[in-house]
This record gives structure tokens, sequence and C-alpha cells, in this order.
């Protein structure tokens, strides 16, 4: 049967890997770069999973994304020129730095992890994550309707992102503004420039619109980025002469710390030329690599978990590897290969998968009943369809898992087993003597289909208000 869904898995596998490492929440700007060639990213093993639907929807991370004040600092420590600015997380905070800065041209912005912010709605009707205002007591009024409040953007989904302090700046007036950013390149296994004279605005819109007016340049990363290369790119990004040599400064200043912080990401947008002169650094987005938290501890205490989703977070600490889907049907799989063909058939069934979760090839019983916790804490999820092929995960410890969790969760969610591999025929005879309510197939394409049988009753009788109680054999 596994024969018949090799489309289906290719084109989620097409998909994952010509998509960037970043999540909707924090990605406002490669997801079409990658998409038109301009590079290819190193893709987490738990994007690859994804089915080709939903991985538009739901990009999974393995990186650390930090608010802009937090990314406006590191720039600020390492020499780089960036406007004055403070974060406040009270209105009257706001009111003081505003005070501080000593200046009537002032923005004040939310700090959400996610892109659009300009141009998002706060759930109160206040418009705009982004404000230009002009005294202390307009940072004062603004921050009052902006802390504790969602702001939804065309990144966060309708439930929005919570802002808890917002960034107080002094409004610069640019005279020139552009685009420049560096990532890790999977083409040319380095740092790759990118770059565009077409900057503060969204350069998604200017890669579909206009592709030429990006340029990119890949960096030998055991030489670096010279002083000559940072010059001539500069020049293409069409710095103007006088700025070109202060540009090229900054650009090899990011690219530092690009590499001193083992970064997965700088953008500059925009990155200007002002009034003064000057090139300065007018806003900054900076992921980095999670790999590298064991040498990145000052980095990595900075992450804001209240700007991820709970249960991702949840998993992380569990070391289970966990994507949130919309769908109704939760998945609890082991191997990212054998959870995208097992979110492939169930939507092939008609079914639609709740999340993606790959226990790995060593986890214990209370890793799997912490997975349990997790998807059941779902709302959405009216079934969990459970797919593992025993090699160096055996069955029997998944098998002490299911039935520690059906019993200490009290699960009253339907439960469909399949079960293949090392010490099936053990773990089959600990499902039997539980005497627990759990439908076990040997088959994946007929649990597939009990799965999504299974969540359309519930999710029908849900609707009228109906109980439903399963009794085996079904």
């Amino acid at each position: 049967m596994l024969n018949g869904l090799r489309p289906l898995a290719s084109a989620a596998v097409s998909a994952a890997v010509q998509r960037p490492m970043i999540k909707p929440a924090s990605a406002r700007s490669f997801s079409a770069l990658a998409l038109r060639g301009a590079t290819r990213l190193t893709v987490p093993k738990a994007a690859v999973a994804a089915s080709a639907s939903q991985i538009a929807a739901q990009q999974p991370k393995r990186f650390l994304s930090l608010h802009e004040y937090l990314s406006m600092d590191i720039l600020q420590q390492n020499g780089i020129a960036t406007p004055k600015g403070r974060v406040a997380k009270t209105p009257e905070e706001a009111e003081q730095v505003a005070a501080e800065l000593g200046t009537e041209d002032i923005v004040i912005k939310a700090q959400v992890l996610a892109g659009g912010r300009g141009k998002g709605t706060f759930q109160n009707g206040l418009k705009g994550g982004v404000r230009t205002i002009y005294s202390p007591a307009e940072a004062r009024m603004y921050a009052e309707r902006m802390i504790g409040q969602r702001l939804v953007t065309k990144q966060t989904g309708a439930e929005g992102r919570v802002c808890n302090e917002v960034y107080i700046c002094e409004r610069l007036y640019a005279r020139r503004e552009y685009y420049f950013a560096i990532l890790m390149d999977r083409a040319t296994a380095g740092p790759l420039l990118v770059g565009s004279s077409q900057g503060g605005v969204d350069i998604e819109t200017v890669a579909h619109e206009n592709p030429d007016a990006i340029v990119k340049q890949a960096i030998d990363i055991n030489k670096g980025l010279s002083e000559a290369e940072a010059i001539k790119f500069a020049t293409l990004m069409g710095f103007s002469p006088s700025c070109v040599r202060d540009a090229a400064e900054n650009i090899i200043r990011l690219y530092n710390v690009f590499i001193k912080y083992d970064s997965t990401m700088v953008e500059i947008n925009p990155m200007a030329e002002v009034s003064s002169g000057k090139v300065i650094c007018m806003d900054a987005k900076l992921n980095f690599d999670d790999n590298a938290a064991f040498r990145q501890k000052e980095v990595f205490a900075r992450r804001d978990y209240s700007q991820e989703d709970e249960r991702e977070v949840r998993a992380a600490q569990a070391d289970l590897n966990y994507i949130g889907l919309d769908g109704s049907i939760g998945c609890l799989v082991n191997g990212a290969g054998l959870a995208m063909a097992t979110l492939d058939i169930i939507k092939l069934h008609g079914g639609n998968p709740a999340n993606f979760l790959d226990v790995g090839g060593g986890a214990t019983a209370q890793q799997v009943t912490e997975a349990f916790k997790i998807i059941s804490s779902d709302p959405k999820v009216t079934a969990i369809l459970v797919n593992i092929f025993g090699g160096i995960m055996r069955c029997d410890i998944i098998a002490q898992g299911i039935i520690a969790a059906a019993s200490t969760l009290d699960l009253r969610i339907p439960l469909i087993v399949r079960l293949q591999g090392t010490r099936v025929n053990e773990a089959k005879e600990l499902i039997d003597k539980s005497g627990l309510r759990i439908m076990l197939l040997n088959n994946l394409d007929e649990a597939a289909k009990r799965a999504v049988q299974v969540s359309q009753i519930v999710t029908l009788a849900k609707s009228a208000s109906v109980g439903v109680k399963f009794e085996l054999p079904i």
C-alpha cells in the first residue's frame, strides 16, 4: 500500500525542501525568495514530515527568533549603527523612554514575533502595530492599547500573538532604503548575501514583481567576507558612491554577527541612507540555530516562550518533534518518513491530521505518555492514530506508554493503533491484557480509514450535542 503513496510523499518532500527554515510568525521575507530559487535553506527533519498541503501554512522551526529590540541590542554591541531606542513593558515606562529620547520624531513598535506588524490589527480594534508618534503622552496612549493585547497579522493566524512590550525609538528620515540579509545557503553550503535597492517594503512582493532587483552573493565560510567583496556587494545593491564604504563596513560587521552568534538569518529591512549621510540599520531580524544553544546560552536565555505554541514548547522539553496542524486526527508516529506517509494516507481517505509528532527511535514510556498529553490537549482532536514500525523503537515500549497514557489521562478520545516490527507480539499482548478500548489493527491503510471514520462520527456527534461511546469490536 505504501507504494501507492510515493507520489504523495514525494510531493511532501519536495514542498518541504523548497521552503525556508522559517515559520509564519517570524519569516516575513524569505519564503518567496526560496521558492523562486534565490536560495535553498537547511530544513529541519520535522519539516520533511509535514504533508504538502499543510506545510505552507504550518512551517516548523529549529531556530530561535528574537524580538526586534533584542536583535537591535546585539547589533549595537557589535558596532553597527541603529536608531536610539529602548524597550518598555508598561505605558508609564513607554512615556519615560519617549521623554528621554529628546526628540519629537518617535516610533512605537509592538514587540510581536511576526511579520506585517505595521499592517496588523489588535483585537481591541487598534490598527497598526508600528506607529509614528510625536510626544511622550502619545507613547503612553498607544502603549496602553498595545501592551497585553493580541496583534493579528498576515503571519499570526486569526488568534494573533500577544504583545507584552513595545519598542520606543527615534524616527530617522531615510533618503534611500535598501534590503539586506545573510542566510545559510544549502546550494553553496555557506552564507549567502541577499540585497535589493528596494528596501522598506515586503521583499516577497519585490521577488514576485521584480526579481532582477534582488542581488545575491555566496561567501566562502572558510575564508570569510573580505572588504573588497563587501564593497562590491554594496555597489551592486545601489548605495550612492559616498555611502558605499559605510555600507560595506556595516555589511562586514553584520556578517561577523552572523558567524559569531551561530545565526541562521540576519535581516535588515531597511538598511537606509539617512539625511545625515550615514548608513543605518533601521530594523533587524535575527534567527539562531537551536543546535548552538549550548554555546549561545546568553542569547537563548532571551527566548520569549509566550510567542510560541505551548504544545511545541512542551514537546521540545520532552525531546519530541511536534508540529501543530489544523485537522482533527491526532498522530503519533516514529520516524519522519513514516510520519509523512501517515499524514498523506489520512488525507487520502478524506481526513485531516491535527499534528505531526515523531517520538523518534529512542523514546521511553514516559515520553510516549507526554506525547499523548500534548495531542489530547488539542480540543480539535476527535481521534488519535498511533502508527509505529518497530526497529530501534520497540513496540512494547510504545504499548506501555499507550496503556499508561490511556489509564492516567482517562483518555476519552478513540484510539487507533497500528504496530509492526520489533516485539510486536509482546506489545499486542500488553494491549489485550490492559482491558482498554483500543482499536488494534495490523494494516496502515485500514488503520487510517478507521481513524477517519471514527473522527467523522465524533465530529458529527459533537455538532449535534450527542455523546458517543465506543465498544469493541467495531
